[in-house]
């Protein structure tokens, strides 16, 4: 199974304050598809991002794909 490691919005009302989990999801599946972990959370608005770094490096070894946004928070939490 392809795996990736991506942000979700969940932030919607009010608009202009997005929030995001860093959830697992299956490639095959649509956008909006079912997650299969998740991971942390990131708020732009505020930089907060936490990430469960043992639990992430267990997916990525298992062969997921991290998005380049997941990327660059992994680089700025370290």
């Amino acid at each position: 199974m392809s795996v990736a490691i991506r942000l979700r919005r969940i932030g919607k009302n009010p608009k202009k304050k997005p929030h995001f989990r860093v959830s697992v999801f299956s490639n095959k599946a649509g956008r909006d598809s079912k997650i299969i972990e998740e991971l942390g959370f990131y708020r732009p608005i505020t930089g907060e991002a936490k990430i469960d770094k043992a639990r992430l490096a267990e997916w990525v070894k298992k062969g997921a794909q991290l998005s380049a946004t997941v990327k660059s928070l992994v680089k700025k939490s370290a």
